[in-house]
């Protein structure tokens, strides 16, 4: 997703989406540790993406 998508969101919703997110990573990792992903790009995608909701969710904080 884009960093826009993200900044529509609430903090409490972007703290939401970053849980969510960190699930999934945690969760395909551990795919990928016993088998191979067909898509392990997906991996780097959601780093970023938890990245992005971090990053959103601290300048939201910090502009209060």
């Amino acid at each position: 997703m884009k960093a826009a998508a993200f900044r529509d969101l609430t903090i409490d919703e972007l703290v939401s989406k970053g849980s969510e997110l960190s699930e999934e990573l945690a969760r395909l990792s551990f795919q990928h540790a016993i088998r191979p992903l067909e898509n392990t790009a997906r991996l780097g995608q959601l780093r970023k993406d938890i990245a992005r909701v971090k990053t959103v969710a601290n300048q939201k904080r910090a502009a209060r």
